[in-house]
């Protein structure tokens, strides 16, 4: 019942021997009240007549009088706290389906607010309220209400299922412990329950954390895309601009050549007008003299006739027109040239391009050192791990696994994944290997370089035979000796780049590259030849380029 609706308080009517509403109330001369059944029964298990409250010992039995103004103030109290009950019972749901209705009431089932786990039995707002004003029903364990409380009794013994067998890992009553489950670990359930809800909370919190890394791995994934989509866009709008420009660099040598030979045409056709009017002008006096001479020719009269011969006998003089020619304007070269400049524009473009895409792989330089567990004995690596050339003395040396036959070493650092740049210094070299080798490589045959063994690589011989090393190899021309090689790898990409960095020009690249181990940097710095090839190999630091061609 709700107390704090009556008009007294529920404590001023509890005996505090049986903890309920009074029943009989008798009064005991130290002015304490009890119900009349429960003092009398306290006296007759007592060696001593004491009052409960206060200790007070009576030296004979005292006559029991019912206490007939605290009667009718607790008949009053079970009134008010009846209404309050029956009014707060009609204001009460009724149980739908899916709800856990009140095992105690009968006709209609109103819905259960609780479950009592000591009296399996679920109950409304109004039978619960014993469990919330009795002292010995209030200690009850009350959870939300739910269905088949029964499943809480063990099945073979009836008894509530209170404690948990550690050892099986099932859920049992006080009779398994003494007979089931004698030896084994059994503790309360609450003692377990508090356990796994720690556990579980450990799981929680391994499961947050699971997610926020997982949240982090999608905000990783998403900035990915957001910065490739950037590329993407500068990549476009360069590639716009460039051919924009090519575009209209075309457009305009194509004008300028058609203008070039319609110009020279124009020349040539006015030329030739001159010559024509001039020879039109000549016919005309000739055929002007011709109809003369055809006129006196006829003419009958003699005196005339001798009289004009004189005159027309002659032909008038003309030019000489033997020589005259005017030759077709020659166009040859025209188209050549102006190919030639487009050229010369295309080939500016491209430096833009390369200039600018050396310093774009500038940005993922790594450092790197040499590793001398790798190394073939004749060669020689400075301290740093930064230089190395070939020596005229075999050194000896562990032949380790890692050691190589050939004459080359590889670089400490391995990559898996993503993108590096490193440079080498080749100056004054006549031969030179570089490039990288994935891990498995053969270290002990001498084999030929190329991709299908493990190496991606290119070579200098001879002073200026540039070759890649491809399987077949592909020779090629640079117009001037690389000082300083750039090499970047795009793992995922599959690609491998050589760069002049001096000159910002792209030596070579391999594209379309399967990369599924880890890389090491792969450096042949070949015979000494007589100290002609005596310079060293040096990993420099790389210093980004600041302007564009």
């Amino acid at each position: 019942m709700a107390a704090a609706s009556c008009p007294q308080s529920e404590d001023q009517f509890l005996c505090s021997i049986c903890w309920d509403v009074f029943t009989d109330p008798v009064t005991i001369p130290c002015g304490h009240n009890f119900c009349k059944n429960c003092i009398t029964e306290h006296w007759n298990i007592s060696d001593q007549y004491l009052c409960p409250m206060c200790k007070k010992v009576f030296k004979t039995k005292t006559e029991l009088y019912i206490n007939t103004f605290i009667s009718e103030m607790v008949a009053q109290f079970r009134q008010s706290a009846q209404q309050q009950v029956s009014s707060s019972s009609s204001e009460q749901q009724v149980s739908k389906p899916g709800e856990v209705p009140c095992d105690v009431c009968t006709g209609t089932k109103l819905k259960a607010l609780k479950s009592c786990l000591v009296c399996l039995v679920s109950y409304c707002e109004t039978h619960l309220e014993p469990h919330l004003t009795v002292l010995g029903l209030k200690r009850h364990q009350l959870i939300d209400p739910v269905e088949n409380l029964e499943g809480r009794m063990c099945m073979k013994h009836d008894k509530p299922l209170e404690l948990f067998c550690k050892t099986d890992h099932t859920c049992v009553c006080m009779l398994c412990t003494v007979l089931d489950h004698k030896t084994h670990d059994v503790v309360p359930l609450r003692e377990e329950y508090d356990e796994k809800r720690a556990e579980l909370g450990k799981t929680e919190d391994e499961i947050q954390q699971v997610i926020q890394k997982r949240q982090l791995k999608i905000e990783e994934l998403k900035q990915s895309v957001r910065l490739s989509k950037e590329n993407a866009d500068r990549e476009i709008a360069e590639g716009v601009q460039v051919f924009t420009s090519l575009k209209e660099s075309v457009e305009r040598g194509l004008d300028e050549l058609i203008d070039t030979i319609e110009e020279k045409q124009k020349t040539t056709e006015k030329q030739t007008e001159v010559f024509i009017k001039e020879l039109e002008q000549e016919i005309s006096e000739l055929m002007k003299r011709s109809t003369e001479v055809e006129q006196l020719s006829r003419s009958e009269d003699h005196l005339h006739f001798l009289q004009s011969f004189s005159p027309l006998k002659d032909v008038p003089t003309t030019k000489d027109w033997t020589e005259l020619s005017v030759p077709p304007a020659s166009y040859e070269g025209s188209v050549v040239r102006a190919v030639a400049q487009l050229e010369e524009t295309l080939s500016k473009e491209m430096k833009k391009l390369i200039e600018a895409e050396l310093k774009r792989v500038q940005q993922y330089a790594v450092d790197v050192t040499l590793d001398p567990d790798t190394a073939h004995p004749n060669l020689i690596l400075s301290d740093d791990g930064k230089q190395v050339n070939h020596g005229d003395v075999r050194k000896t040396l562990p032949d380790n696994p890692e050691r190589f036959k050939a004459i080359c070493v590889l670089g400490k650092q391995s990559f898996s994944s993503g993108r590096f740049y490193y440079e080498v210094q080749v100056q004054e070299k006549t031969k030179w290997t570089l490039g990288v080798a994935r891990e498995s490589i053969n270290r002990k045959e001498n084999i030929p370089l190329s991709p299908e063994d493990g190496y991606w690589t290119i070579w200098l011989r001879n002073r200026n035979r540039y070759k890649a090393l491809t399987g077949p190899g592909v020779y090629f021309h640079l117009k001037r000796k690389p000082q300083k090689v750039g090499v970047f790898v795009d793992y995922e990409e599959g690609l491998v780049s050589f760069y002049d960095v001096d000159a910002a020009a792209l030596i070579y690249s391999f594209t379309g590259c399967s990369f599924t181990e880890k890389l090491y940097l792969y450096f042949g710095p070949c015979p000494n030849d007589g100290g002609k090839n005596s310079a060293p190999l040096i990993i420099t630091p790389v210093k980004r380029r600041r302007k564009y061609w």
